[in-house]
């Protein structure tokens, strides 16, 4: 029942304590005590009920079990669950089916699985048979202990007590299996089901959504008579968890057009914008920015935490610290705190990761290993090393939290980036886990900057057998054995590649533009203005060698000439694309790039010198950080 005033709860209210307040020569009974319990529980009143709980115990009453479910569920109601369980144990010898109910929904709600399970069994133990009630908080127990054992035999005793077919139970065995990854038996439970509801059919959906069957979820979404936000929500999700962006925008635009009779609520926005982040569509991310506005969720703190992260993926910071600005601080949770600290640390900004770090600790928000993943990042990017290392040496000495594999990781890269390469690899030798290919990418990645062939053939052929389809760790090692001047080794990694049927990932750059996506590939010329683009480029050399450019060779080593060098540095997929920005954007807009790789060096000295000739801010996101290029310098500092 929903109150519409306190005046008519506080009416009530005082309605059920009259017996309670009428003294005659008789004590209250314990029925006069029920309805009481059964009116607070869900209104945190907890105070009050302690106050009627006491006043029970004055007068002498013992709770029985029906009485007892009813301040069980008060309590539990109330944020106590540990006077749920104690009262519990205490009147558990005169036990009843309602009784046991309200301590296995408590214990389910609150988390305690294994307990809830300990409850079930002993109820069954005693004679008591599971209803509608019991069920799917068991189920829920098993499935967030992932126990398909123990879930399976409750599936049995559902089916024996004749409630497998149940609409709540039915979904809850659905919802079970899904999150326990056994699709083939959730999708048995949902064929054998007389009659679905929709809550059954959005289980299976999120199932399938989750575990990468997205065909399927498609299939069973299209033949749902009654969709409701949970069926629209679970696809678009889905699609957006699975990488399919413009899949969850089509799905989005029918939902806010004409198409569906249910709209976006903050859980649907929330759950589109990683699709902008993606395919780093700023203008869509935009567009939704502002139909949240439009829908009043511009207060929203968990939208707005969203928002942030959508424009820090998508490259404009500034609109991800308005964005988090508008947070109250009272309402910056630890998601929020985090969205900002990895926003900083991604677009090169370390000073600016440590000091929000700080605020969120004077803000009295704990850090969790994620948090520090970001701090570490973000020193390694801005050559924060003793301030990166001070931090990595507090995170179990001060906060308790156990450093991971990430941890070890980003010190190794700041440790490397830096020039202290023996000191990375031997970190990376001597961490308490087996070092992952993300350590020895760092290093070879810093053996190349600082040119130490020894770590990098180290470092390399413990890649080449952690992940031996990727052809970028044989593509750096080929490429410094090149600079040496050591051909036949180049020959031999070549054979290698060849032997190992390895594929070279083609350099690939796109840019956004008035709503449409424009890709390039290296030495593409496939563009309808190809040729206005490569005359740009041509153009480009004189220009800049005015202002003291030289090409930087070394990042396009093969057997040949330097000139013939040069000239392939001129079709790297993120030259293309920016010039292409360059030419079909105004004067002093914003260019944004995207790349599937890492910049490498002589773009990144290009673009320093186009943001200065052409007076524009260019933004390029490669596959590690961000880059922003303004008049001739870049966020970076040159040091990445």
């Amino acid at each position: 029942m929903k109150w519409k005033n306190l005046t008519s709860q506080n009416s009530v209210l005082t309605a059920l304590l009259h017996p309670l307040r009428f003294q005659s020569t008789q004590s209250p009974s314990s029925s006069s005590y029920a309805p009481i319990f059964q009116f607070l529980t869900g209104l945190n009143l907890l105070k009050l009920g302690q106050q009627i709980h006491a006043h029970l115990i004055l007068h002498g009453l013992i709770p029985n079990s029906f009485l007892g479910a009813k301040m069980v569920a008060m309590y539990a109601s109330s944020g106590d669950i540990d006077s749920a369980i104690a009262l519990f144990d205490r009147i558990r010898q005169n036990g009843s089916i309602l009784l046991y109910n309200s301590i296995i929904r408590a214990c389910s709600l609150y988390g305690l699985s294994e307990r809830c399970i300990f409850v079930f069994a002993e109820m069954n133990s005693v004679g008591f048979r599971g209803d509608y009630f019991t069920f799917p908080f068991v189920l829920k127990s098993c499935a967030d202990l992932c126990d398909v054992g123990v879930g399976k035999c409750v599936h049995g005793k559902c089916l024996r007590t004749g409630l497998g077919f149940d609409f709540y139970v039915g979904t809850s065995l659905i919802d079970f299996y899904v999150k326990c990854g056994e699709l083939d038996d959730a999708r048995k439970v949902f064929d054998e089901m007389p009659v679905r509801d929709v809550a059954s059919w959005n289980a299976l959906i999120a199932g399938c959504m989750k575990h990468g069957v997205v065909c399927v979820a498609e299939d069973l979404f299209s033949r749902m008579v009654d969709k409701n936000i949970v069926s629209w929500t679970a696809m678009i999700s889905g699609y957006t968890q699975n990488g399919f962006a413009e899949r969850a925008h089509k799905v989005f635009d029918e939902m806010i057009n004409d198409v569906s009779n249910v709209k976006p609520n903050w859980v649907t926005v929330m759950s589109i914008l990683p699709a902008c982040a993606q395919s780093s569509d700023l203008d869509r991310g935009r567009k939704i920015h502002d139909y949240a506005d439009s829908i009043g969720l511009n207060s929203n703190a968990f939208v707005q935490t969203a928002l942030a992260a959508m424009y820090a993926k998508c490259g404009s910071l500034s609109d991800a610290q308005i964005c988090f600005r508008k947070i109250p601080y009272s309402k910056r949770n630890l998601v929020s705190w985090n969205t900002m600290i990895s926003a900083y640390a991604s677009h090169g900004y370390g000073s600016e990761s440590v000091s929000t770090f700080n605020d969120m600790i004077r803000a009295g928000v704990q850090p969790d290993a994620i948090t520090f993943t970001g701090l570490l990042s973000g020193c390694s990017h801005s050559g924060l090393v003793d301030i990166g290392l001070y931090y990595f040496n507090s995170i179990k000495t001060q906060y308790n939290i156990e450093p991971t594999h990430e941890h070890y990781a980003c010190v190794v890269d700041l440790l490397g980036r830096s020039g202290r390469l023996n000191k990375a690899y031997e970190l990376a030798t001597t961490m308490p886990m087996p070092p992952e290919a993300s350590i020895w990418g760092a290093l070879l990645s810093a053996s190349k900057t600082h040119r130490n062939l020894e770590i990098a053939e180290i470092s390399a052929k413990k890649l080449f057998v952690l992940e031996p389809e990727n052809s970028g760790n044989y593509v750096v090692l080929s490429n410094m054995y090149a600079e040496a001047g050591m051909w036949r080794e180049v020959n031999n990694l070549r054979d290698l590649l060849k032997t190992r049927g390895v594929k070279k990932n083609p350099g690939c750059s796109w840019i956004e533009i008035d709503g449409k996506v424009h890709m390039f590939l290296g030495g593409d010329k496939s563009h309808p203005m190809s040729d206005e683009i490569y005359k740009f480029l041509e153009q480009l050399p004189e220009k800049m060698k005015m202002f003291g450019y030289v090409a930087e060779t070394s990042f396009a080593l093969h057997d040949v000439s330097d000139e013939e060098r040069e000239q392939s540095l001129g079709g790297h997929s993120e030259k293309l694309a920016v010039a292409f920005g360059i030419l079909c954007t105004s004067s002093g807009s914003i260019v944004r790039v995207t790349k599937n790789l890492r910049i490498c060096g002589d773009c990144h000295t290009v673009m320093k010198f186009v943001s200065r000739i052409y007076e524009r801010e260019i933004v390029v996101r490669d596959v590690n950080r961000f880059h922003h290029f303004r008049n001739g310098s870049c966020s970076c500092g040159d040091y990445w």
